[in-house]
Parts: C-alpha cells; sequence; structure tokens
C-alpha cells in the first residue's frame, strides 16, 4: 500500500540513516505523517512509501529521533502536503521497522507496525517537520460477554469469508484463531478485507469494542455475499463456455454426418446458387477460375466459422458486378444535340465539344476517348451536362462524390482481412449502375483531400488513365477489372486544387457565368416550371411577369450560376402558396412592385458612378472561384513623406503592382502633367474596398495606375468604365486571364465601356453574342491608351 500517489518504487538500494540523534520530542508529541490511500490498523505491518517533500523530512526527523511516527489519514486525498485541519483527528502510532531510500527517484520506503490509537489535540511546530500534541487511546481489557461472544461470532464468519477465497490457506485461519484480543481481532480483519477506504477510517475512528466489533462483522458479512456471487457468476460463466463448446463440437458432428450422408441442404443450396451466379456472370476466365477457388474453399468451411460470412458476402460482390458489355445503342447526333438544347440553354462551345465526342465514339466505338471535366463556378449546370451526356449515350448515370475524400481505400477499397471490408467507391458505383460502360460522373475532383492513409487523388490516376483503367484492381476484388468502356466525366470548381498529374489525363472544358439575358432564359425555361411544381402551383394561380423576374436577376442576385435565382424564385412562389393556401380563389400576378414586400429591399445596386465621381477612384476587373466581380479601387494623397500605403488585405503580387504603378507614374510626371516634386512631401494611400475579403493577382496594374495618375492629375475616372490588365515598368499592357468572366460581371455592373489589354483580343470572341452586343471594347497596348480613354479631360476641384 502506498500513501502517496506515486506508485511504489522497487528496493533497489537499502540505507541507514547514521546520523547524530536529535533532541527527544516530549511524551505526549508525535512526528506526523499523514498519508493518502491507506488506514494502518494497530497489530498491522504496512509498506509505506514517502514520495512528496514534506513527507521526507518527516521521516527523517522521526528516524533521527528514533520515535515513532503518527499515521493519520488526510481528509483531501488530491491535496499536497496538508495543513493540521485537514487531517482526520484519529491515527495510529506506527514503529519504524526498516527504513530504505530509492536511487531512483530519492522515495523514502518504511516497514511500519501499527501500535496503538491516538487523537490530536493541536499542532506543534517544529523546524523542519510536521508535529502535534496527541492523546494515547490503548485498547483497555474487558470481561464483558458481550465482547467475547461478538469475537466468537466474528472468528467463524472470517473461517466462512477465507473458505470462499480462492487459493485460501488453513494458516490464515489458524493465525485469526490464534488472537485471544477482540480488539486485535478486529483491527487485523479490518485491516485484511477489500472495503473503502471511509470504512476503514470509521472503524479506526469506533474505540467502543462493542460497536467496532460490530461494523467489522458488518463488513465481514458483505464481502461474504460479494464471494458468493462471484462464485456463482464464475460457476455460470464456465458452464456456458463448456456448453458453448460442446454445441460447437455438435454442430461440427452433425455437419459431418450430413455430409456424408448427403443431407446438408442448407449448405449445398447456398454453394448451388453461388455456382449458378458465377456461371451467369459471364466471368472473364481469370476471374472465373478464382471464384471457383473460393467457392470450393467455401464449401470446405464450417457455417460457425467467422470467415463463412465473409466468403459468402465477397462472391456475391464478384458475381453482381456487371462483367460483359451489354448491347449498345446506336449515338443519333441530332437526338443529342436536342437533348442538349432542351436541358442547357447557352454554352455553345461546351455542348459543341460534347457533340464531337460522341461524333467520335460513334466512328470509333472501341477507342480510346479522352475524360472530360467541366470547370466552372458553381449553379452553372456542370452535374447535369454529365446527365444529359447519359441521356444521349442511353446508358445509365452513376456519381461518385469526392468532395471530403481523404482515405486512397474509398477509391481502391479495404483488403477482405480488415472487419467491415469493402469496395471503392468506383466499384461500388458500378454495380449500382449495373452496366460496364456506364457515365460516371467524379464531382468535386478539385476537393480531393490527403490523410494519413494515402493519397486519394495518386489512386485516382489509374482511374482515369486510358492507358491503365483497363485492369483497375480493387484491394477487395483483388481481380482486375476493366474500366476502359465507363464514360468519365469530372466536375471541378477551381482549378487550383486538381492535381497536376490528375489534370494532365482529362481535357478540361470551361463553363463561365451566364449573362443576364440567359439567366432570364434559363428561369422562364427551367427553373419557373420546376419551382411551381416545387409549390404545388399552377400557371394560372400565380404569374411571374417577366420584368419582376428581370428584377429578381438584377435586384436579388449576383453570382455566376442559377442556383440563388432558384431559390429567389421559389421564395416569391412559397408567399403565393400560402395565400392559395388559405384561399383556393386566389390568383396573383407578381410585378417588380410586389418583390419588395416579398423578398425585401434590393440586395444589390448598380453604385459604379457613385463610388467613381472623383479623382482616384477606378472600377477594376476581378476573377473569382464562383465568376467575375468588380474590383473599386480607391487612391488618396496627405501630407509625408513620399510613402506608398497599401490597404485592403492585399497579396504580394498586388503589393507589387501597386509599387510598379507608382513607379510609372512618377517617370511619366512631364506626359501627365504632374508636379514631380510633390512626391517627396506626399503620401500615397491605395485601398481596395471590402478590406475583409483577400485580394490577389497582377490584373489590377492598369486600374492603381489610372487611380494614382487620375488623383494627381486632379481629373475623374469616367464611371461607365471598367479596367483590366498587368503593367510593365515600360508601361505595356499585358494579358490577364478570366476576360469572359470579367466582362460578364461589367455588364452585371451596369458598365459599358471596358478596357482590355490588345493580346487578350482573342478572348472577345469567348464573350456570348449578347454581351457583345451591349459594351465598348477599348484594346490597350500602353497605359497611355488607358490614360486617354477612362481619365476625363475636364479638370475636377
Amino acid at each position: 500500500m502506498s500513501m502517496d500517489s506515486e506508485s511504489e518504487a522497487p528496493e533497489s538500494s537499502s540505507a541507514s540513516l547514521e546520523t547524530a540523534l536529535e533532541p527527544a520530542l516530549p511524551q505526549d508529541t508525535l512526528i506526523l505523517l499523514p498519508v493518502r490511500n491507506t488506514v494502518l490498523f494497530p497489530g498491522m505491518v504496512l509498506t509505506l512509501t514517502a514520495g512528496r517533500g514534506q513527507s521526507k523530512e518527516d521521516v527523517q526527523a522521526a528516524i533521527k529521533r528514533q520515535q515513532p511516527l503518527g499515521v493519520v489519514l488526510q481528509r483531501d486525498p488530491h491535496m499536497q502536503d496538508p495543513p493540521f485541519e485537514g487531517l482526520n483527528t484519529i491515527g495510529t502510532v506506527a514503529n519504524v521497522l526498516r527504513y530504505v531510500t530509492s536511487p531512483d527517484d530519492g522515495a523514502h520506503h518504511l516497514i511500519c507496525q501499527g501500535v496503538e490509537r491516538f487523537r490530536l489535540i493541536a499542532p506543534v511546530t517544529g523546524p523542519d517537520y510536521r508535529a502535534a500534541r496527541v492523546e494515547f487511546l490503548p485498547d483497555k481489557e474487558t470481561d464483558d460477554p458481550a465482547v467475547a461472544a461478538r469475537a466468537l461470532v466474528l472468528k467463524e464468519r472470517a473461517g466462512e469469508m477465507i473458505g470462499l477465497l480462492p487459493n485460501a490457506g488453513g494458516e490464515l485461519v489458524k493465525a485469526l484463531d490464534a488472537i485471544n484480543s477482540p480488539g486485535l481481532l478486529a483491527d487485523t480483519l479490518a485491516g485484511l478485507i477489500e472495503i473503502p477506504l471511509e470504512t476503514r477510517q470509521a472503524i479506526l475512528e469506533t474505540l467502543e469494542l462493542c460497536k467496532r466489533l460490530d461494523k467489522v462483522l458488518d463488513a465481514v458479512a458483505g464481502r461474504i455475499e460479494v464471494l458468493r456471487l462471484s462464485r456463482e457468476i464464475g460457476d455460470q460463466t464456465r458452464s456456458r463456455i463448456d456448453k458453448r463448446q460442446r454445441e460447437m463440437m455438435l454442430r461440427e458432428q452433425l455437419r459431418t454426418i450430413q455430409h456424408e450422408l448427403g443431407d446438408d441442404a442448407e449448405g449445398q443450396e447456398e454453394a448451388r446458387k453461388l455456382a449458378g451466379a458465377i456461371t451467369a456472370a459471364s466471368m472473364p476466365p481469370d476471374v472465373e477460375t478464382h471464384a471457383r477457388r473460393e467457392l470450393a474453399r467455401l464449401e470446405r468451411m464450417p457455417e460457425a466459422s467467422s470467415e463463412y460470412s465473409i466468403s459468402v458476402s465477397y462472391l456475391e460482390w464478384l458475381t453482381e458486378l456487371p462483367w460483359q458489355l451489354p448491347p449498345e445503342a446506336p449515338i443519333d447526333i441530332a437526338q443529342a444535340r436536342h437533348i442538349l438544347d432542351d436541358a442547357h440553354f447557352g454554352l455553345d462551345k461546351v455542348k459543341r465539344r460534347i457533340l464531337e465526342y460522341l461524333g467520335v465514339r460513334k466512328l470509333n466505338p472501341h477507342g480510346k476517348a479522352p475524360i472530360l471535366c467541366f470547370l466552372g463556378p458553381p449553379g452553372v449546370g456542370k452535374t447535369s451536362l454529365g446527365q444529359s451526356i447519359a441521356r444521349a449515350l442511353e446508358r445509365p448515370f452513376v456519381r461518385v462524390s469526392l468532395g471530403g475524400v481523404h482515405d486512397e481505400a474509398e477509391i481502391r477499397g479495404h483488403r477482405r482481412t480488415y472487419i467491415g471490408a469493402m469496395p471503392g467507391n468506383i466499384i461500388q458505383a458500378i454495380r449500382k449502375a449495373g452496366a460496364r460502360n456506364c457515365v460516371m460522373l467524379l464531382d468535386e475532383l478539385d476537393k480531393l483531400g490527403q490523410g494519413a492513409h494515402g493519397d486519394p487523388a495518386a489512386a485516382m490516376l489509374e482511374v482515369l488513365d486510358p492507358e491503365q483503367n483497363a485492369s483497375f484492381r480493387d484491394n477487395y476484388l483483388g481481380v482486375p477489372f476493366d474500366l476502359s468502356a465507363v464514360v468519365f466525366v469530372a466536375t471541378a470548381n477551381q482549378p487550383e486544387g486538381i492535381p497536376g498529374p490528375l489534370k494532365d489525363r482529362m481535357e478540361v472544358l470551361d463553363l463561365p457565368g451566364y449573362t443576364e439575358a440567359e439567366k432570364f432564359e434559363i428561369a422562364r425555361r427551367f427553373l419557373v416550371p420546376r419551382q411551381l411544381e416545387a409549390c404545388g402551383l399552377t400557371p394560372a394561380q400565380c404569374d411571374l411577369s417577366d420584368e419582376a423576374l428581370r428584377s429578381i436577376i438584377r435586384d436579388y442576385t449576383r453570382e455566376a450560376g442559377v442556383r440563388s435565382l432558384e431559390r429567389q424564385i421559389g421564395a416569391v412562389f412559397r408567399h403565393v402558396a400560402l395565400r392559395v393556401a388559405e384561399d383556393a380563389a386566389t390568383r396573383a400576378k407578381i410585378e417588380p412592385d410586389d418583390l419588395s414586400s416579398i423578398l425585401g429591399h434590393h440586395r444589390f445596386e448598380n453604385e459604379v458612378a457613385m463610388r467613381t465621381s472623383m479623382p482616384g477612384v477606378v472600377t477594376g476587373l476581378a476573377w473569382t472561384p464562383v465568376g467575375g466581380d468588380l474590383l473599386f479601387i480607391e487612391a488618396s494623397s496627405t501630407p509625408g513623406g513620399g510613402r506608398l500605403v497599401l490597404t485592403g488585405q492585399l497579396g504580394d503580387v498586388m503589393k507589387e503592382s501597386a509599387q510598379a504603378a507608382l513607379t510609372l507614374v512618377k517617370s511619366r510626371c512631364d506626359a501627365l502633367h504632374i508636379d514631380c516634386a510633390g512626391f517627396e512631401k506626399r503620401d500615397i494611400h491605395v485601398h481596395v474596398p471590402a478590406g475583409a475579403v483577400p485580394k490577389d493577382g497582377p490584373s489590377a496594374g492598369v486600374a492603381i495606375f489610372i487611380a494614382i495618375a487620375s488623383l494627381l492629375m486632379g481629373q475623374a475616372v469616367r464611371s461607365d468604365c471598367a479596367v483590366t490588365g498587368e503593367i510593365s515598368l515600360r508601361g505595356v499592357v499585358l494579358p490577364v486571364g478570366g476576360i469572359k468572366e470579367k466582362v460578364l460581371a461589367a455588364l452585371r455592373g451596369g458598365i459599358k465601356t471596358v478596357l482590355l489589354p490588345a493580346r487578350n483580343a482573342a478572348d472577345i470572341e469567348d464573350i456570348p453574342a449578347d454581351a457583345r452586343s451591349q459594351l465598348r471594347f477599348v484594346l490597350l497596348a500602353n497605359v497611355d491608351d488607358a490614360v486617354r480613354e477612362i481619365i476625363e479631360t475636364r479638370p475636377v476641384p
């Protein structure tokens, strides 16, 4: 037993404390040794460990003075060095029989023998130890028959308890019979039996012998009940185990007899079903040989075996996979064009590429077709394009979501040695589709994760490589499966999230955002009828006017796709559905003036003119993962020392663009009619609003140059113009990316003129014709072209 929370250290070295004896303490004074998890009774011999600093000092002080210790239980077992008030009032005087110091941790190990009880009176302050004045409480000799009777009963119950103990010997019973003192008998048994610490302390504090014997009798009786129950439970457990082993043996014998008699109906029926399924599956020869070898192993396996159900499940997976190619319907290009046009408005370039893909598949059905990856912001119809391809090919469509997949086993499957093992998502999807030539959409390819169990993107390399996927091996199946007939279509939002080797195996098709006209047509053809049906309305009950629909597109949504637009249309129809539910005769026609009471105030407003009505404010264009957006760049000048201050959570590349723009302005002071000497006396502050949104990239270089030049020239920038492009220190305007998304964002924001780098002229062809007809494009070869076009000639005070 240990008095501290530290475990007892093994006796590694023994040393007697050979020092000069200190002066003895008064007879009624004891050096105290607080303990945490044990109670020492008179007559008991225990090993105690002093591991705390103050406890070590107490032990050393008692050894030096060759005096006994006062062992007392502290009230709070978690307290370090408890005060006098934190100790129980009754303890035991203990003689130190042996003293050992451990060389490993310096703890003191004591072999102590309890002598008699004591009661704490008052603390005594020592120089380096804890002591107290005490009252000694020896047991008084008595001839009371009640005490003798209780002692006799206690010995009998103790013998009964010892008999229930496993491997109990008679020496302990003889030792207890030899004890003649009732108090010593009660203390000895209280120290031997397993009872709570609080009960031990209560017995120690009971000075009257009759009451003390009664408490020990109760504890012994409770221990006897526990031992009896544990023995009964043990016997029942052994009986159940023996019964289970006997049942297994009998079942095995019965199975052997049934097998000899040809009467093993259940197992043979299972084997016959699996054998028939293997034949019907038309597997490749090597796979069928493997399956029949596994079936033969299953027939020799007892049904009670843990591997029986695993083997049955494995064979079911093998037999349910579509190993043979079904007859393919001929590809009708005209029908495919009709399906694409009927399901998707716009996206002419993407639909043309899909038709080219289908045309090649028609002329060369067994060729290795490329893997298409639709790249674009959310809500532009990437997933529905995959469904349209499946309809055009008349093949099953299945979708595999890759977002958040971080374990390679989710692609390749787990080996059968693991509990609950299953094939990977690819094989599961093919089983669900029921055809080896299905159209499989790999959704959110750019959101593959990477965890501690392998890289799933690396596992996708074999799946998407036409040179390798003809022998794709799933870890669970353990046999090759041909994926070459599967039409893989992938989707992603951001190109940066797609690993380079994966992108190299695919043909990426960009799906930019829709124009306002395209959104209007999509809403009229698809979204309005779908939301009417979802809300249980008919066109006669709710008529959403064209002006109201355009107002929703213009004033309540600003996105590349149409998901938010569909939610707003649904909110309008739900408002009408509530009125129709209350009064079936209700007929509603929604006009633009009705939208504010349904959808609230306008969420987006055309504030370009307001934000560019003073010098130093320019409208730029930015690309985001969800489409293009307007970027307002503001410049201001304050008295200072010629510093350039940049704010708005700008990235390193954008900060470098601002530095280059300021240097370019300084180099063109004469052409811009700016006083060069004023730079040393003023600070230029460039800020990009929406400071909570990180911004980076070189395409704002021209806009920052125009903002600084306009500020220092004192001339405003045209409010209907937006500009994008990178600059060099020579003033050359360099090309940038995302032209289509940026131009569509400018059109949504009410911009009339867009200034683009001259080397981006070819990208204008990708912009929808209706958007090109509403905008004026100015191509910039250098920054002088931008200054002439965008800065107004009239000075502004």
